[in-house]
């Protein structure tokens, strides 16, 4: 078996992707003009659960766009909010949520978004991957933000051994420098929405193929 060093893989990763890109927001600078602080983050990242990048940024474009701060949405009708984030698909469920979880904020923390993890997961719709991501990218605490690319490559790979987010989320953090946790979800992403795509890898375009189990198992064999 081939030994991994993650650090080595992260590195190799941060000089094709030069930075990262979070839920909503493109890495290339082509959208959209909203911040990434804790509010933008945590709402885009509730829209990005269950469907494509795309659909994420148009949904967040759309709804940004409109209504930019916390007070705006939590006062807001609830079935423009729904419309707004049709294109993210389950737009009742998110946009619902949404609204309340502004309201939340608004009510129980004075319009700022905690940063624990706890208070995080406590809002409508927010689970440890939305928690992570909101800590990481807009508050810059060390965090392991794991979405499907993150469970899927680091499987993939064969750096854990995992059956869910939340497994594969402790497990990484055994084996990664704290101070690189955040690097996982920022270069793991957009390697998967490049070159590690989930139904067709393009494993001859890959700088880590050799640390890699499912190339060196499946394809180089």
């Amino acid at each position: 078996m081939v030994k991994k060093d993650i650090c080595q893989i992260l590195n190799s990763l941060s000089k094709e992707y030069d930075r990262g890109a979070y839920p909503g927001r493109s890495s290339e600078g082509l959208n959209p003009e909203w911040e990434c602080d804790p509010f933008h983050v945590l709402i885009a990242t509730i829209l990005s659960q269950r469907t494509r990048d795309d659909n994420t940024r148009k949904a967040s474009d759309n709804l940004f766009s409109k209504y930019n701060s916390i007070n705006e949405i939590a006062s807001a009708d609830p079935e423009e909010i729904i419309e707004l984030v049709h294109s993210a698909g389950f737009p009742r469920q998110k946009g619902t949520a949404i609204v309340e979880c502004c309201k939340v904020l608004r009510d129980r923390y004075d319009g700022v978004v905690p940063y624990e993890t706890d208070e995080l997961i406590s809002l409508p719709m927010v689970g440890r991957k939305t928690a992570a991501c909101v800590r990481s990218y807009a508050m810059g605490i060390p965090s392991i933000c794991v979405d499907t690319h993150v469970h899927r490559i680091s499987n993939l790979m064969g750096l854990v051994k995992t059956k869910n987010a939340e497994e594969t989320e402790f497990a990484l953090m055994r084996i990664t420098p704290r101070d690189r946790w955040s690097d996982i979800n920022r270069y793991f992403v957009r390697h998967g929405q490049v070159v590690c795509l989930p139904n067709h890898p393009r494993c001859e375009r890959c700088s880590v193929c050799s640390m890699c189990d499912y190339y060196i198992k499946v394809l180089k064999k």
